[in-house]
């Protein structure tokens, strides 16, 4: 599954009307946890198909979003259902901490 660039423009399609729930990953292009967490979230995106949508959400080029969900640092991952979080990650895990993580948030939301 590709990870989606998500704007103001286009986040009611794919996260607000999401079928399945969306892992929403705030970042800046300056932000060096930002920066390791990228490929790991790349990754796991293929493990996921069909239960959760991966999304990235730029800080710098949508304060809006961020205000919207009252982002204060990044990396931040934000799991929304129909459009409302449901959880939140802070910071860079390793990819099986982050998985593990994302395994409990979706059994606590299904």
């Amino acid at each position: 599954m590709t990870v989606i660039e998500i704007n103001k423009n286009n986040f009611q399609e794919e996260v607000a009307e999401s079928e399945i729930p969306v892992i929403m990953d705030f970042f800046a292009d300056w932000c060096g946890p930002c920066q390791m967490i990228k490929p790991i979230f790349e990754s796991i995106s293929k493990n996921y198909e069909g239960k959760l949508k991966f999304v990235k959400v730029d800080t710098e080029e949508n304060p809006e979003l961020a205000n919207k969900f009252g982002i204060q640092g990044i990396p931040c991952l934000v799991i929304a259902k129909n459009g409302e979080e449901v959880d939140r990650i802070i910071g860079a895990l390793p990819e099986p901490n982050l998985k593990e993580k994302i395994n409990e948030i979706l059994e606590n939301i299904n």
